[in-house]
């Protein structure tokens, strides 16, 4: 879509919604010199650990023994570092992903709706991950695991700055689409609906990419996958450590997302049902990451984060998560959806043992950690264009510098953040106070209604959204009237700034009705 047809869709948005220390220097010494390879050693190994639709209420240092089940080793990461009690992702799968490794609201990288085979959906080129960013600090990276951020050759990782990739690139259940009894027997009809299987690729030194397909991941690939996603990571770590270089491992595993294939070690082992199981395998592959961090002696310098992508799938269950939130998992605006579990151990820069209620989200991940690698201001370096690499972008990164807010010697910086669900808009949040302007029941065959006023929620007073159908509620908010001005500003705030940096591409749509408006507006007289 071109950039004037964006500009006329955004007026017609808002115009409808109004009814760390630094412990490296900046600039680095010549490639070859001995100071160099020094700095680039010493730098902080960083190991993202994600599970898969992980509810914040099947982890033990959450539900604190409200819950069946215990996971000792995410709980340690918490232990040991700081545990996230107000943290968002995205309502799905790719938005999430999206939105941690890029920085950028979904909307604006045109990963807001989840990823389909065969889609045209992916990762831009434009758009800088926080692995292209970290290639030129000598890192090496790898991705190993769920990818879901598009399946086409371009949109691998090994595309976008991570030198090695092994897993998936779908949702887990997309592996057992061709198992299906109906799905189309003729290899011709058949290809149209395919995924691909397992992929496993190298990015080459000019550009190209070794791309190596591994087969399908069906139900009984399932019950293993996880396994062999976790050997690969342990194998790039080691063998990163071993060449005296820092890492960036980007560990993804397919738990706890349904359908949930579990292997028959763990079939039954907790005692408290198929999702209790697959969280045991889970936090088991956590431990097995942390051993090894120790075995190798890196433990110290490393940044070790566990997270997931979205909200519980609650609807799922007995196979699904939990959590104490409104909502869920693709469910509108509500907490549940975007409410995700964040523990991080970072010694040195992180306090031990420490508790955080500031209010940050997977977008903030990039500015923070590149602040602590010597570039606190890359968010307004790449507003007007920065070289990284060999490579000049220029984007509006929607996340913020959070050193003072993990460190515990300040506040949030964040104060904004959309609701989207796909890529329909439902509220905002700005502080504590939030507010919805459509409602959506359930995620599957949902319905949504737009609402005559926001719904309006103060996050400090109601963080469960439990008091909507208070017989209270009405007066309240109607004496809250006073916020809504102010929230309309800071609406249309934000949905001007894609007049400059507008959405990369359209996120894919599954509602006819939207369907028809983008050929109906891509087809129309310029």
């Amino acid at each position: 879509m071109k950039r004037c047809k964006i500009f006329t869709l955004l007026g017609l948005a808002a115009t409808f919604l109004i009814g760390l220390p630094e412990f490296f220097p900046s600039q680095i010494a010549g490639s070859g010199s001995a100071a160099h390879a020094q700095e680039t050693q010493n730098r902080p190994n960083i190991l993202i650990i994600w599970g898969d639709d992980v509810g914040i209420w099947n982890i033990s240092t959450y539900h604190r023994g409200m819950m069946g089940g215990s996971t000792p080793n995410i709980d340690r990461i918490a232990n040991e570092g700081m545990l996230f009690m107000d943290h968002y992702a995205q309502a799905s799968c790719t938005a999430g992903r999206a939105a941690f490794i890029t920085g950028q609201y979904p909307l604006r990288v045109g990963l807001a709706t989840v990823g389909l085979p065969g889609a045209p959906q992916g990762l831009s080129k434009k758009d800088p991950t926080l692995a292209e960013m970290l290639k030129p600090l000598g890192y090496a990276t790898g991705q190993f695991g769920k990818n879901h951020l598009g399946d086409r050759d371009e949109h691998l990782p090994t595309a976008h700055g991570f030198d090695e990739f092994y897993g998936i690139l779908y949702h887990l259940n997309a592996g057992e689409y061709e198992e299906e009894y109906d799905f189309p027997k003729d290899p011709k009809i058949a290809k149209q609906f395919a995924q691909r299987g397992i992929t496993h690729s190298w990015a080459n030194a000019d550009g190209t990419q070794k791309i190596e397909d591994l087969g399908p991941f069906g139900r009984e690939r399932q019950r293993t996958l996880d396994e062999d996603v976790l050997k690969e990571s342990k194998r790039f770590i080691s063998d990163t450590v071993k060449a005296k270089k820092p890492f960036f491992v980007w560990h993804n595993t397919t738990r706890m997302h349904y359908r949930t294939n579990l292997s028959k070690e763990y079939e039954g082992k907790s005692g408290y049902g198929i999702y209790a199981d697959g969280m045991m395998e889970l936090d088991d592959d956590v431990g097995e990451l942390l051993k090894l961090l120790d075995e190798l002696g890196v433990a110290d310098n490393t940044l070790v984060m566990f997270s997931t992508d979205n909200g519980a799938a609650s609807n799922s269950w007995p196979d699904g998560g939990n959590t104490p939130f409104r909502g869920e998992k693709g469910v509108g605006g509500y907490e549940g959806g975007f409410r995700v579990p964040m523990a991080v151990r970072w010694p040195g820069v992180i306090p031990a043992g420490k508790v955080n209620a500031e209010f940050m989200t997977m977008e903030d991940w990039i500015p923070t950690i590149m602040s602590q690698l010597g570039q606190p201001n890359l968010t307004e370096e790449l507003l007007t264009g920065k070289k990284i690499g060999d490579k000049t972008y220029k984007v509006h990164l929607d996340g913020y510098d959070q050193s003072d807010a993990i460190k515990g010697t300040g506040k949030s910086k964040r104060l904004f953040f959309p609701y989207f669900t796909e890529s329909k808009f439902h509220g905002m949040r700005y502080g504590d106070w939030k507010f919805l302007f459509t409602k959506q029941d359930k995620w599957f065959n949902g319905v949504q209604e737009s609402l005559n006023t926001p719904v309006t929620v103060n996050l400090k007073l109601d963080p469960f959204e439990r008091f909507q159908e208070a017989r209270g509620f009405d007066e309240w908010q109607e004496n809250r009237g006073w916020t809504i001005a102010p929230a309309m500003a800071k609406v249309r705030e934000f949905f001007a700034t894609f007049k400059d940096y507008p959405p990369r591409m359209k996120s894919m749509e599954s509602n006819p009705d939207a369907m028809i408006e983008q050929i109906m507006q891509s087809t129309s007289p310029q």
